[in-house]
């Protein structure tokens, strides 16, 4: 099978997961995965809006991401949104996608910064946007602020290591540039499951922030911290482009002219961007393994019992080889 005929089976698979979380059958199905895991302040929500081109996620202070949301990406000539728990809805004005996740997060977690395990899985279709599915979880953190619980932090570790202890599961331990690597919450999460980092791509992000005269390069050439898939960076939108409506995909643009024009950085700038991370991603889930298993497969004919499909090869790659 193809690389297109793998992509098309990737929105096929998670169809079919639904379908039998519809009608009460459990399905064991191996889907890579991959988990977004970063600080709070880290810039993960501008990464994922960076990959649809759209502004859609919640932001404010403090803990913004409360549930984990399973973003499924989808190429399609049309443009809109689908919540599980709102099937049959078209959401074409992506502010009301923001709210309907805000308003989710509320139903389960209340008004006070609380967290919940129970996801949010949202579908995106978009002529922009390249085949994936990936798992924004909770920011990191430490101090718990108004009624949240003391132990939040731990409670946010078990439900980030939910997701990144699992085997088949690629993690975006996202860290800003101006903070030390060896101090990264997301780096040390990562390490305690995949402590050869064979599944964890380090994003940097901030890299416009740093201070004068300093720069990432030799974490994004992967000398300082090395990780067996590597570090790539992002520039993200600033406080001041969000709140001045800057068009993400102008930001796009202002990004490559970034690292096509900074001295520490341009000879590796064809590495380094949200583009190549979006490409990088797909190629795992193109080349990663998916194992489907129900159940109950008594109770459907020979023709269609579960079978085990052989779509994807795990063979790490530095980014550079994809």
């Amino acid at each position: 099978m193809g690389n297109r005929g793998m992509e098309d089976l990737i929105p096929l698979v998670n169809r079919l997961q639904e379908a039998l979380s519809t009608v009460g059958q459990s399905c064991s199905l191996h889907l890579p995965q991959i988990a977004v895991v970063g600080g709070q302040s880290a810039g993960k929500s501008s990464v994922l809006e960076n990959f649809v081109g759209r502004d859609f996620l919640p932001r404010g202070s403090g803990i913004v991401t409360r549930r984990p949301l399973i973003l499924q990406l989808l190429n399609s000539s049309a443009e809109y949104g689908e919540f599980f728990h709102c099937k049959g809805r078209k959401f074409t004005d992506f502010g009301d996608i923001r709210r309907e996740i805000e308003s989710e997060t509320r139903r389960l977690t209340g008004s006070n910064k609380g967290i919940s395990p129970v996801p949010i899985t949202l579908k995106i279709y978009s002529p922009h946007v390249l085949n994936l599915t990936l798992v924004d979880l909770p920011g990191i953190t430490k101090v718990p602020v108004g009624d949240q619980p003391a132990d939040i932090e731990y409670q946010i570790r078990d439900i980030i290591m939910q997701y990144i202890c699992k085997e088949n599961c690629l993690i975006l331990a996202v860290t800003p540039a101006n903070t030390d690597l060896a101090n990264s919450d997301a780096l040390k999460l990562a390490k305690d499951v995949d402590p050869q980092g064979q599944r964890t791509i380090g994003v940097i992000t901030k890299l416009d922030l740093m201070d004068k005269g300093t720069d990432a390069k030799e974490i994004l050439e992967n000398r300082l911290l090395p990780l067996r898939r590597g570090y790539i960076g992002i520039v993200n939108r600033s406080q001041k482009d969000i709140d001045g409506n800057k068009d993400i995909m102008a930001a796009l643009e202002s990004e490559r002219d970034f690292f096509m024009s900074h001295p520490a950085y341009k000879h590796i700038a064809e590495r380094m961007g949200t583009p190549y991370l979006q490409r990088i991603l797909n190629q795992v889930n193109v080349n990663s393994r998916v194992r489907i298993s129900a159940m109950y497969p008594s109770q459907l004919p020979a023709s269609e019992q579960p079978k085990q499909y052989e779509l994807f090869s795990t063979d790490c790659k530095e980014p550079g080889e994809f």
